[in-house]
């Protein structure tokens, strides 16, 4: 039995016998302490490039830069702008945005009276208020989203009429493709820097040290283990008369090192982006320690973590910008990659989808799939619960046959005696698996007594359930002896024998669990002899 965090806002709710304790998964709570079931509310933890997002901003303003939002549409002129002839071959590596057009219908006698079997007889006004609509909404004066409600309103008619109508009268609607236009999705950091840098001139006096940390797109021809469509750059940029590459080398140093790079290599970038000037463009390779010796393609502990230069002054005229600028700009998932040692950039970054990322659940976690199946609902039958664990444990090794009146009372308006018995010769009124406790260990659902051959599953609180065979069984005994009271039953037996599997013992796995350990091959190994019986007689 799972708890909603709701819980606590509500009445008192008798019905709950299990809590979730940070240091077991369900630990049974026969003796109700409180009116309200304890919940504790994990820590959350964040994601590693968000993460790191958050740290390069943090590193970025120790180091005295400002942080600044740069433009993320960008209009193909000012990629113009930026790289020349070398234009065409940056577009084509951008997402451009297409949008509806917003078509020009008119209202045939026809449609009008389609129009009035649909919405009623609207009148020549109602008529005359949708073509005023459809009007406005083709000069953009109206939004798309607002086309349905404002014809309803306007008309006092549902809004799934006016759907019905749009759908059926005017086919114009539904014919519409996306038409392209001249603005981009910001491919390079960059593209935005040359916007904002010869606005803020307009308004402020250089020196600027500027940084942002920020989305771009790049139409990959696929995405693999370093590559993504949609990534984040990390990217500065320092304006001032005297700014210089040793700028850049002390920005990369000043950066890096905050993140246990320690030594660092600077090498001139073959790619030469049409934005830098010429021998400014260099690449940045620094040393991690963790990488030294680990096994992957940067086994030398050598990699490449980011790239600066001088922006050309070709580019910069273009904007007006009368002084050099240099700018540095590093992937963050790349610098993710490699604090988080992770392989794969789309495992890391997208971790939820399983085509790019085992599904791996720890123990403790499996554990908390494991479920209740049934529970008494009220206090008496909490108590019946009680009292059959309480007389297992007292007589459970008494020789059979056997049998032990341990409650009598009232449940409901009835009258009952509940025993504990064992009819058979030859054995104990309980058998030894009935204090087998539930734990998950690598990865397998496991009984297991409490004895030393088990002390490696054992030793791990966090995957023990705490719920022994005797106790789920106990509940479930509970509960059918309060709904036996309610049906008029005059006696009701349950009898519980060798335990197979997690049902025999009123426990489940939820379906997360069940498709865990069905997709990873792991077991569910619930088994050994129980063999007792409760009864219950109504007088």
């Amino acid at each position: 039995m799972r708890f909603d965090p709701e819980i606590i806002k509500k009445e008192k709710k008798e019905d709950f016998d299990y809590v979730w304790n940070e240091s077991k998964s369900y630990i049974k709570e026969f003796e109700i302490e409180n009116k309200y079931p304890r919940f504790t509310i994990p820590f959350g933890k964040p994601h590693p490039v968000y993460e790191t997002v958050n740290r390069l901003r943090q590193a970025y303003m120790r180091m005295g830069f400002t942080e600044m939002m740069n433009p993320l549409i960008v209009d193909e002129k000012d990629v113009y702008k930026q790289f020349g002839d070398e234009a065409l071959a940056v577009l084509d590596r951008c997402f451009y945005l297409a949008g509806l057009p917003r078509p020009n219908v008119g209202i045939s006698d026809e449609r009008i009276d389609l129009i009035k079997q649909i919405l009623g007889d609207v009148g020549d006004e109602g008529i005359e208020n949708i073509r005023q609509i459809l009007h406005l909404y083709k000069k953009g004066q109206i939004e798309g989203d607002d086309l349905i409600s404002e014809i309803s309103e306007k008309l006092d008619v549902s809004d799934a009429s006016v759907v019905e109508m749009i759908e059926r009268v005017f086919p114009e609607f539904k014919e519409l493709k996306p038409q392209s236009t001249g603005k981009t999705l910001r491919s390079h950091m960059t593209s935005g820097w040359f916007i904002s840098l010869s606005n803020i001139l307009e308004r402020n006096k250089p020196p600027f040290y500027l940084f942002s940390v920020d989305r771009c797109f790049r139409r990959e021809q696929q995405e693999d283990a370093s590559r993504l469509m949609t990534y984040y750059s990390a990217s500065c940029v320092i304006m001032d008369e005297n700014v210089s590459v040793e700028h850049g080398k002390a920005v990369a140093e000043g950066l890096l090192t905050q993140f246990g790079f320690e030594k660092f290599m600077f090498k001139p970038d073959s790619k030469r982006s049409k934005y830098y000037a010429p021998d400014t463009q260099i690449e940045v390779y620094a040393y991690h320690p963790k990488l030294d010796g680990a096994d992957t393609k940067y086994k030398d502990g050598w990699i490449e973590v980011a790239t600066f230069g001088i922006y050309s002054p070709c580019a910069l005229s273009e904007y007006g910008i009368p002084m050099p600028v240099m700018n540095l700009g590093l992937g963050v998932e790349r610098i993710a990659m490699i604090l988080y040692e992770a392989e794969d950039m789309r495992s890391m970054t997208y971790p939820q989808f399983p085509q790019y990322s085992e599904w791996i659940l720890k123990d403790n976690e499996i554990a908390r799939e494991i479920e209740i199946a049934e529970v008494p609902k009220t206090e008496t039958g909490r108590e019946i619960a009680k009292a059959i664990v309480n007389a297992a444990e007292i007589y459970g090794d008494e020789e059979s046959p056997c049998s032990f009146e341990i409650w009598s009372g009232k449940i409901g308006t009835r009258c009952a005696k509940v025993t504990i018995t064992e009819p058979e010769e030859n054995s104990k009124l309980v058998g030894p698996a009935a204090w087998n406790e539930v734990l998950v260990y690598n990865g397998d659902v496991l009984g297991v007594p409490i004895q030393k051959k088990w002390q490696k599953a054992l030793e791990n609180d966090s995957a023990r359930t705490g719920i022994r065979f005797i106790d789920a069984f106990a509940l479930k005994a509970a509960a059918e002896i309060e709904d036996a009271a309610k049906t008029g039953e005059i006696e009701h037996e349950i009898r519980i024998r060798m335990v197979k599997m997690l049902s025999d013992v009123n426990l489940k796995l939820s379906d997360i669990g069940q498709k865990y350990i069905t997709g990873t091959n792991k077991k569910t190994d619930i088994r050994g002899p129980v063999f007792t019986t409760i009864k219950v007689v109504f007088e």
